[in-house]
């Protein structure tokens, strides 16, 4: 029987990509709830500015930079690790690089950058982290996307290596609980987020990139990677949007290639350069440090699909609570019984509306934009 994972508090959590975006943001938001957090990343500087941020408001951080591509580089991430708070609890692979192009554009060498980094970085420190956790147990999580299940058009090698992600996440997990493994693995699957992947990324269109919309603040994705440090989860989609981009995927692939040979460059580009320094970290690192994009637009700060997933049980509820108001309506509407009246208010045992949550709802489901701050 799987063990029980650990209060965050109470745990060591490593995570590689930590400079910048939802790496960052995962080891702010760790730290902050009492974690002791290993960052690991290129970027000596940025890395080394982030546990200075981390340590002046409480918290417990150590910086251990490396190229997660590199040769036994999850060996030497886990010795420091134990060396500075002890063995870890909690892995956590975020670490990528990123290209936007034409696959006939496109090198074999850069091709294999991104697989490099992206998939056999993420491979060999899972299987570093599971032969390190099968005694004590614990949780790898590892960072997908929402392309690990739909290509988009002129980010096909990102796509492709998020689909090879998926593939392999979704083996180790079987093999791990064919064993009885007391290991949790988890792919999380973000939709467009606002982070500085698009600045980060080699860029081979006419214009300088963006992330296409619907995009969606990165601490969201920090909190599903922590919820699933504490919560054995097989996946967590993050964002609305991603959801019904997969979905159209699956019901209507064809027609959804036609929508993305239509609009796939023109959402993806923008007239913004990257900030200075910070293009293109393909073979080396660039300016880092900022969890947030450059780009102007509109960012969803709510995910009431990722709420959905954290707490089925009271989505579960807020979904009765919806049918029977509308139940309820449908019988005013055809002359039934005011006895069904009491159905509109279809409050919870936890006191909150399910009427007003309905309207929360369907604000989500339209995107209700946010401008950034």
């Amino acid at each position: 029987m799987p063990g029980r994972l650990k209060p965050l508090a109470e745990q060591i959590i490593v995570i590689t990509g930590a400079s910048s975006g939802i790496g960052l943001a995962t080891a702010r938001r760790a730290a902050e709830t009492g974690a002791r957090v290993v960052l690991v990343a290129r970027n000596k500087d940025a890395l080394d500015e982030a546990v200075e941020q981390i340590k002046l408001k409480g918290g417990r951080a150590a910086a251990y930079p490396v190229d997660i591509a590199e040769e036994n580089a999850a060996e030497r991430v886990g010795g420091f690790c134990e060396e500075r708070f002890g063995p870890f609890d909690t892995w956590v692979n975020d670490a990528a690089v990123a290209m936007y192009g034409k696959l006939d554009e496109t090198t074999m060498d850069e091709h294999r950058r991104v697989f490099d980094v992206g998939y056999f970085g993420l491979v060999a420190a899972s299987l570093y982290a599971a032969r390190t956790l099968k005694e004590r147990g614990g949780a790898i999580i590892n960072v997908g996307s929402v392309l690990s299940e739909r290509t988009m058009i002129y980010q096909s090698v990102y796509s492709a290596m998020k689909h090879a992600v998926k593939g392999f996440t979704d083996g180790l997990r079987m093999e791990l609980e064919a064993d009885a493994a007391p290991v949790s693995v988890t792919l999380i699957k973000p939709n467009g987020m606002d982070t500085p992947y698009p600045e980060h990324a080699r860029n081979k269109l006419d214009e300088p990139a963006k992330i296409p919309p619907i995009v969606y603040d990165p601490d969201l994705v920090a909190r599903a990677i922590l919820f699933a440090a504490e919560n054995r989860k097989r996946e967590m989609t993050v964002g609305g949007a991603g959801l019904m981009i997969s979905k159209a995927g699956n019901l209507a692939p064809g027609l959804t290639d036609k929508v993305m040979e239509l609009i796939g460059y023109p959402i993806q580009v923008t007239d913004k350069p990257a900030r200075k320094g910070e293009a293109d970290n393909l073979f080396r690192p660039r300016r880092d440090g900022f969890v947030h994009s450059n780009r102007d637009g509109y960012v969803r700060k709510q995910s009431l699909a990722l709420e959905a997933q954290m707490r089925p049980w009271a989505a579960a509820a807020i979904l009765g609570g919806v049918a029977a108001t509308v139940y309820a309506l449908t019988r005013r509407r055809r002359g039934g019984s005011d006895a069904a009246e009491p159905a509109l208010l279809a409050h919870q045992t936890d006191g909150t509306d399910s009427s007003a949550q309905f309207e929360a709802m369907i604000a989500d489901e339209n995107m209700v934009p946010e401008r950034l701050p």
